[in-house]
Order: structure tokens, then C-alpha cells, then sequence
């Protein structure tokens, strides 16, 4: 298979999956290094294709079910899992996480995590890679987007982030 079939094949193979896929799983299915799919990945963002990169693997971004909402955020480090716990508890999936870097402007970090399986592989992930979120760098304060089920998720996220402090007041 030459290079464009492998893309197409790739493409295909996104666009079919309901959860990401890493780069190493996409390496394996084709026969290919790594370094060739994260090549591939590139070119296909430089076509026009959403692609995601997320802590887990890659992603076709499609539009999110339910409603779409930020809230801002700020909190310590060591409370990342129950801020995350808690905007999974009340049914919504989290998007992403973005912060307001002094020298790049606006930093967003792909995340889709819809399950606390989600959340632990990610907080796995953090701590075994030694990573830091990118909360740090503002001072714990960041937006989360979420994508909620209902009116009724979106004020029950709400209000859980606003009882835990972790939700900024206006």
C-alpha cells in the first residue's frame, strides 16, 4: 500500500472509531512505525481534517451532543481527580481544558474524558509521565468545556463546582 492509501485507510478508521486511538494502536493495524501515523496525522490536519490529539489517542471531532458550556474554573493541583470526578458525575463529558498563557494567548489541551475510567487513565497518565496540567501555569485558574446532557446536568455541574470551590464566582 502506498502512502495515500495508508491515509485513506487511517481516515477511515477515525472516522469509524467511538473512541480515540493511539498512535502506537494505528501503527500496529497498518504495519507502519509510530512516527509514519504521526506524519500521516499531520498531513491529514494539513488537508483540513479535525483531527484530535488527546492524552489517549487520536480523534475526528464531531459536534458534541447536548449543550456545549465553559466554566471557569481554578483549584490546586491535588484536586484535579475530584474536579474532574465531579463534572463526570453529573453526567457531562469533558471537552477540554484552556488556559491564558502571557506569551502564546490562549492554550487548549484536548481532553474528551465522558467516564471516570476516562479520568483515571488520564490521571494516570499525568502522574506517570510526571506531567504538570496546565492549570499551573495561570495559577490553578482555567475553563473546562463541557458537553452536558441537559439544562438540568449543566446547573447540577454547576452547582456541585460552586459547593467544592472549585467554580470562579462572576
Amino acid at each position: 500500500m502506498n502512502a495515500q492509501q495508508r491515509r485513506t485507510i487511517l481516515l477511515e478508521t477515525l472516522q469509524r472509531a467511538s473512541r480515540p486511538i493511539s498512535a502506537t494502536t494505528l501503527a500496529q493495524q497498518l504495519g507502519v512505525s509510530r512516527q509514519i501515523i504521526v506524519g500521516d496525522i499531520a498531513l491529514l490536519r494539513a488537508a483540513g481534517t479535525d483531527i484530535c490529539a488527546t492524552p489517549r489517542g487520536y480523534v475526528i471531532v464531531h459536534s458534541a451532543p447536548g449543550l456545549i458550556h465553559r466554566v471557569a474554573c481554578r483549584h490546586a493541583s491535588d484536586q484535579m481527580a475530584q474536579e474532574l470526578h465531579t463534572m463526570i458525575d453529573c453526567g457531562c463529558t469533558i471537552l477540554d481544558v484552556i488556559v491564558e498563557h502571557p506569551i502564546y494567548g490562549q492554550l487548549t489541551g484536548p481532553l474528551q474524558l465522558s467516564s471516570h475510567a476516562d479520568v483515571e487513565l488520564f490521571l494516570t497518565r499525568c502522574a506517570s509521565q510526571s506531567a504538570q496540567p496546565l492549570s499551573l501555569l495561570t495559577e490553578g485558574i482555567h475553563l473546562h468545556t463541557l458537553s452536558c446532557p441537559d439544562a438540568a446536568a449543566l446547573a447540577n455541574v454547576q452547582e456541585k463546582l460552586s459547593q467544592a470551590g472549585f467554580l470562579l464566582a462572576d
